[in-house]
């Protein structure tokens, strides 16, 4: 079992997205549902190819492997995945820490990314190479959390 990391150098070293969240954005994520408000506080230029959802629900279609693979907020704030500041979740974290914002909860949200990994070597273990619609909700997961599941 992984230990978390609690030095926030060592944190910030390991903390390497692959994807930017206009990227995420773009390619399709939390079924266009996350920031389909397109809030303020975020630059205009993330929405403007965002695949967002246009009536507030989630929309597997709009995801880029077509499947939902996420959790409703509710079940989210019911295991205590949700810190005050970022009441959206991780996402929200994620955009503000990209856009410089650092924080206490940094080390917890970046540890959580950390544990994402155990999904890469499922697929790569599970997987034949190329075939990037193996294990599609896996990796659509991945997409969630800015790993770039589609080079695999």
């Amino acid at each position: 079992m992984r230990k978390n990391v609690t030095n926030s150098g060592a944190l910030e070293a390991l903390f390497k997205p692959e994807l930017t969240p206009k990227e995420m954005l773009e390619l399709g994520v939390f079924g266009g549902l996350y920031f389909s408000d397109k809030p303020k506080e975020f630059p205009r230029a993330w929405f403007a190819h965002a695949k967002l959802s246009p009536d507030k629900k989630r929309h597997a279609e709009l995801n880029y492997f077509k499947v939902n693979a996420s959790q409703p907020l509710r079940v989210w704030q019911a295991k205590g995945w949700i810190h005050p500041q970022d009441p959206r979740g991780w996402f929200q974290w994620y955009c503000r820490y990209y856009l410089g914002r650092r924080t206490d909860d940094d080390a917890r949200q970046i540890n959580r990314w950390l544990a994402m990994r155990r999904h890469i070597s499922q697929i790569k273990n599970n997987c034949r190479a190329g075939d990037i619609f193996c294990r599609p909700r896996q990796r659509q997961a991945l997409l969630h959390w800015a790993y770039d599941s589609r080079v695999m």
